[in-house]
């Protein structure tokens, strides 16, 4: 375990390639390890949730080789693992995983860390045992043990609007014969139904309503994954909290399911731009940048806005306490089964920096403080570490001690070092 000290910075410049998107990685890898032919895939600074659907999908059985940034992919129907399918911390491996054995003539075992443990399974396993598989979890969570076969196309309504269990219903329904259907109750990211159509798949999302129409094999595409939105949030919130930045992100995946975090920051008033540029797969790229403006004005964010920035909300709490005045997050009970208590630990370290801050059962309550030195314990969480570092690179935290820094790899191998390469000489 790894600790990591970060004090304000005199100044934030420069270009930043951010990691590649996880959401889109882990879909083009699993649809591409079951298509028909070969792929080359390019993962900018693929983090640990990457490799795990990596290592899982190798010991699939699926022909899989690395050059660099390359990773190649060559499609296969999967084969019984010889072990346990080592999912580490990701949940999206873990989810969409089952949907993909799901229909295929296999058993296999689905397991992870302690804290994916304790994630929530039984709302992806319930939809897959509606279509005819054997999941079975551990009361409620992993591990999965899926004995995998024929399935049944079902329409399918989700108490819950998750992007990875539509998903892990997508991969399961080419399986099928005929339509399967899901309906939201809510708006998730559409990365499922971009790649597969991209592929050559029967899908359709109207509204809220997804249409996977079976059976179908997906047709092996190369591509480079764009940026990652939500790794690209740090440096859109370290920038408009500075007051002095500039920085620009090439790169970056700019799907409207994905840009909220954006809106949000420019309804608090920060200064951001965002330039799309050609691509060579299914979702839109482009540059964003950011530069100092004026303070951020307050914000109560609640309702179906919160889903759209579930990962990027211990960043939107440091830029609430930030705020010129008091700032509410309402509705975002889903924090509570993240890699960690999400709410918690940032009502902790953000009352530690010194906001002013209040715990809500499905949120928090958060304004301006005086600035202090604090010790951080992140518990393992990938997103608390980010949080917590740019509160002090960007001056809303004195200097900053942070635990476990090196679970920031879990979603983003190279924050440190981009950290270091933007921040000029301390203040």
């Amino acid at each position: 375990m790894t600790e990591r000290v970060v004090a304000g910075a005199a100044a934030l410049s420069g270009t930043i390639e951010v990691p590649s998107d996880k959401s889109v990685g882990h879909r083009v890898l699993l649809a591409t390890a079951i298509a028909d032919g070969e792929a080359r895939v390019v993962l900018r600074g693929p983090g640990a949730d990457l490799e795990s659907t990596i290592a899982c999908l190798a010991s699939l059985g699926i022909g899989i080789s690395r050059s660099g940034a390359t990773v190649i992919v060559r499609g296969a129907r999967p084969e019984s693992p010889a072990g346990v399918l080592d999912c580490g911390n990701s949940g999206t491996t873990m989810r969409l995983l089952a949907g993909l054995l799901a229909g295929e003539p296999l058993s296999a075992v689905l397991d992870g860390d302690d804290s994916l443990r304790t994630r929530p399974m039984e709302r992806v396993a319930a939809p897959l045992r509606e279509m005819g598989a054997q999941v079975t979890t551990t009361d409620g969570h992993a591990p999965l043990e899926i004995h995998g076969g024929a399935l049944r196309a079902a329409d399918h309504e989700l108490p819950v609007a998750s992007a990875q269990v539509l998903g892990a219903i997508a991969f399961a329904a080419l399986r099928c014969d005929g339509q399967t259907t899901v309906r939201l109750p809510g708006q998730t990211r559409d990365h499922t139904e971009r790649l597969l159509a991209w592929m050559g798949v029967a899908i359709r999302r109207e509204g809220m309503v997804t249409s996977v129409w079976g059976p179908a094999r997906p047709t092996a595409r190369s591509l480079e994954v764009p940026g990652d939105p939500s790794s690209a949030a740090a440096w859109l919130v370290a920038g408009a909290l500075h007051r002095d930045a500039a920085l620009r992100l090439p790169g970056v995946c700019l799907n409207p399911t994905r840009l909220a975090m954006v809106e949000v920051l420019r309804q608090m008033g920060a200064t951001i731009e965002v330039e799309e540029r050609a691509g060579d797969g299914p979702e839109p790229v482009g540059e964003i940048r950011v530069r100092t403006g004026d303070r951020l004005r307050p914000i109560r964010l609640g309702g179906a806005e919160v889903a759209a920035v579930i990962d990027e909300l211990p960043l939107l709490g440091v830029a609430m306490a930030a705020a010129d005045g008091i700032s509410e997050l309402r509705d975002a009970g889903e924090l509570r089964v993240k890699e960690s208590d999400r709410i918690a630990a940032m009502v902790t370290g953000l009352d530690a920096i010194g906001a002013r801050v209040t715990e809500l059962p499905d949120g928090w309550r958060v304004g301006p403080g005086a600035a202090r030195d604090a010790e951080i314990s992140t518990g393992g969480d990938h997103r608390i570490a980010i949080a917590f570092a740019v509160a002090a690179l960007s001056g809303v935290a004195g200097t900053v001690r942070i635990d476990e820094a090196e679970s920031a790899s879990v979603s983003y191998p190279g924050f440190w070092a981009d950290l270091d390469a933007i921040a000029a000489v301390p203040a």
